[in-house]
């Protein structure tokens, strides 16, 4: 067979196995995550009752595009600004999550006489929870939006750039059998600053690019663009050494921050599903029965040490960043397994030759099997949180339920904090966008120049190309040096309020910036020129033509700067005009179990018509209304005397189990009863001249009063459809009725 009919093959066996188990488990009402897994275990190389894969390596490659889809989809739902507001709480999630099973790990390892550097690579891989199992189950439950998964998503990806960081360092202590330092700090800030450059570039270009072609983009153009840019960076990723994942996650945030992220996200979740589906498919396919009877006690060790560790690490973790207790045990509960990092991890521990060949079908069978369990422990959170909150004491119950959320409020931040902080934000991506600068000239621009004025003199050679490194640098060095907007703000007012000993840390600061402009413009120079006196010289005279280009470039650097902060705000400021009420509910109860959600009232909702006061709001669904819109009028925080007429559209505020509650409720008024009597019919026959419509016109049959209607006639070679009411019909007449089968009879 043809190697593609064998991948269509494949293919085949893929989705039908994956179809029929499906169905089989949603009769069930199981989750339909365990569905695929079950299924790829029932078509994969170790069951044998099925026809095997003539392509698994074809297959594989597949399953690491869903990955990518998985991650891209998540990164469309939890941008970067969403991480940002859950930073805290996800950085101390994962770091407690990590140093704790990492600990375990290494320990559990030497209890069943594991060599050091298994122990090690063991601790890795049970220290990160799986993001695209978690995805797929909060999908499946029905649990994305509540509070508690922004800060699972937020450790999810903490853990997955922790992961990347991890590998570089389990390689070094492979190959070196030595703790290197210096290379985590490498990896780590390797990682800082492409993040920082793929958001700063991204953020500027990604929406002014969505921007510019809104007129003329469809749905289609939106969804091969979208796809096309998350493929583009998943290419960047790896090319800078990083995971696919990760590429797809920052792909995926920055489209978030558009206007269209809500309808990419929409659009492409059919591809997620598709090639998530062959994900999960070639999960289950890994499970080998055979590995698992020969290494039992081993599996049973590490399943029962990641169902109880991560749950309680994480527990931990969300209580110590001043989470409630409710969200600490529904996110502990939520990352009870591990997933496709162990995989790489283990992966790599086998290729490197410092790891058993046995570990990694444990490992793989340890993640399939919690894999199994994550749903049940997702469901099984709600009790148990409910059995801890009758079993502990009313005060310390109250203290570990309370949300210390101070830490959120601006206000409350003193001005020397806020002034470091907006420091740091605007230093930060000015200098990762300087030293982009400095690697795209010695990478790029070099090579360019050397091709296209290799004729030239050397020194007139790099001097044009120093004026033009310098000339693309003096924009960010304008806007890393000229303080403006907050900073500027706050930066004056501490110099005001200061005395003249209390300015030595602002000082310190305004030099800080002006010794790295000055450091760059040194590092362009010196790279293109030897050392010596002219050199001092020229870089005095750069020095002073830059301080001049800083005032021309004076515009043309805020401009840039007032293009990325109006990208970054685009989709709250349209959220804020288009649905003012909802956006400052959200903004303003961030971190609670809050739902806003619009609705329209049905002209057979059992209330319409009535007032407010005669609702039962409260008493049956826990909801409020806080905006009535009504054609044109809009009334905001309608009194109690305000009717609900049908055609309604409302605003309802409460709880997403409560908002939920009331939606059902309302869409099963908006259900019709079957009708009673005959159903409706069309059909035709000829006139004669025993029929009641010979010689007559439909004005004087007036057959609507008898349930019926005529819609055409057929003379001869004519059709008239929808007659003229003075139409006469004739013997031989075709025509055409629609009505109740009964009172068509009477005419025929």
């Amino acid at each position: 067979m043809d190697e593609s009919l064998n991948l269509v093959k494949d293919l085949a066996l893929i989705f039908i196995s994956a179809g029929i188990i499906t169905l089989i488990f949603r009769a069930l009402k199981q989750p339909l995550i365990l569905g695929y897994i079950v299924a790829g275990f029932l078509v994969g190389p170790h069951f044998g009752l099925f026809p095997g894969l003539t392509n698994p390596d074809t297959v594989e490659q597949w399953s690491e595009i869903g990955i990518i889809f998985l991650l891209f989809a998540l990164g469309l739902e939890f941008s970067f600004k969403k991480l940002l507001k859950v930073g805290s709480s996800a950085l101390i999630t994962a770091g407690t999550i990590f140093a704790g099973m990492f600990v375990t790990g290494m320990a559990v390892g030497g209890a069943m006489g594991w060599t050091h550097m298994e122990r090690i690579f063991l601790g890795g891989m049970l220290s990160m929870s799986s993001t695209t199992i978690i995805i797929k189950a909060f999908d499946d439950l029905g649990l994305k939006g509540k509070p508690f998964t922004n800060i699972v998503f937020g450790t999810l990806v903490v853990e997955d750039l922790l992961a990347v960081v991890l590998m570089v360092l389990l390689s070094t202590l492979a190959v070196s059998k030595q703790f290197s330092g210096g290379e985590m700090g490498m990896a780590l800030l390797k990682l800082l600053f492409f993040l920082v450059l793929w958001f700063v570039v991204g953020m500027y270009l990604i929406p002014t690019l969505f921007k510019k072609g809104r007129q003329v983009m469809n749905q289609e153009m939106l969804v091969i663009l979208s796809v096309g840019l998350c493929f583009g960076m998943v290419a960047l990723a790896t090319a800078a050494g990083f995971s696919s994942a990760l590429g797809a996650f920052v792909m995926g945030s920055l489209l978030a921050e558009t206007l269209e992220g809500e309808h990419i996200s929409h659009s492409i979740k059919s591809i997620k599903d598709l090639f998530g589906t062959i994900f999960f498919v070639s999960v289950g396919m890994m499970v080998d029965p055979t590995v698992i009877v020969q290494y039992w006690k081993p599996i049973i060790v590490l399943i029962f040490v990641v169902i109880t560790g991560i749950p309680l690490f994480a527990t931990s973790g969300v209580l110590m960043a001043g989470q409630g207790l409710h969200s600490a045990v529904r996110s502990g509960f939520s990352m009870a397994q591990i997933g496709e990092f162990a995989f790489i991890i283990a992966s790599l521990g086998k290729s490197l030759g410092v790891m058993a060949d046995y570990i990694y079908p444990v490992v793989v069978a340890v993640s399939v099997i919690t894999t199994f369990t994550t749903p049940y422990f997702i469901k099984l959170s709600e009790p148990f949180y409910g059995f801890v909150s009758r079993k502990l004491p009313p005060k310390l119950f109250e203290t570990l339920s309370e949300v210390r959320a101070t830490s959120r409020s601006k206000a409350s931040e003193s001005q020397w904090r806020q002034l470091v902080k907006a420091y740091l934000i605007r230093m930060i991506p000015y200098n990762v966008m300087l030293v982009a600068v400095l690697l795209a000239s010695n990478m790029f621009l070099d090579p360019f120049a050397d091709g296209l004025l290799g004729h030239l003199a050397p020194w007139l050679k790099n001097t044009i190309c120093a004026v033009v490194t310098l000339l693309v640098m003096v924009p960010f060095l304008y806007g890393m040096v000229i303080a403006y907007g907050k900073y500027k703000d706050l930066y004056d007012n501490l110099w005001r309020a200061s005395s003249a000993a209390g300015r030595g840390p602002l000082i310190a600061m305004s030099a800080l910036k002006i010794f790295l402009a000055v450091s760059f413009v040194m590092a362009v120079v010196s790279h293109y020129f030897k050392p010596g006196i002219g050199i001092v010289i020229l870089i005095a005279a750069i020095a002073a033509a830059i301080f001049i280009l800083l005032r021309i470039f004076n515009k043309r650097s805020s401009t840039l700067e007032g293009r990325f902060v109006e990208n970054m705000r685009q989709r709250e400021d349209y959220q804020r005009q288009t649905a003012p009420v909802t956006t400052t509910i959200r903004e303003k109860m961030d971190g609670h179990d809050i739902c806003v959600e619009r609705l329209r009232v049905s002209s057979d909702f059992r209330y319409a018509g009535m007032k407010l006061r005669d609702i039962p709001l409260r008493r049956d669904y826990g909801v409020n209304i806080v905006k009535i819109m009504r054609g044109s009028r809009v009334i905001n925080i309608p009194s109690a005397d305000e009717f609900l007429y049908p055609a309604d559209e409302i605003l309802a505020v409460g709880t997403k189990k409560q908002v939920d509650a009331f939606k059902l409720s309302l869409e099963q008024d908006l259900t019709l009863p079957e009708s009673g009597g005959n159903a409706v019919d069309v059909e035709s026959f000829t006139v004669t001249d025993a029929s009641l419509l010979a010689g007559k016109s439909l004005k004087t049959v007036d057959m609507r009063n008898s349930g019926c209607m005529l819609i055409g006639i057929e003379r001869g070679e004519e059709t008239y459809m929808n007659p003229e009411p003075d139409m006469v019909m004739l013997e031989g007449d075709v025509v055409w009725l629609v009505g109740e089968p009964d009172a068509i009879k009477l005419y025929k």
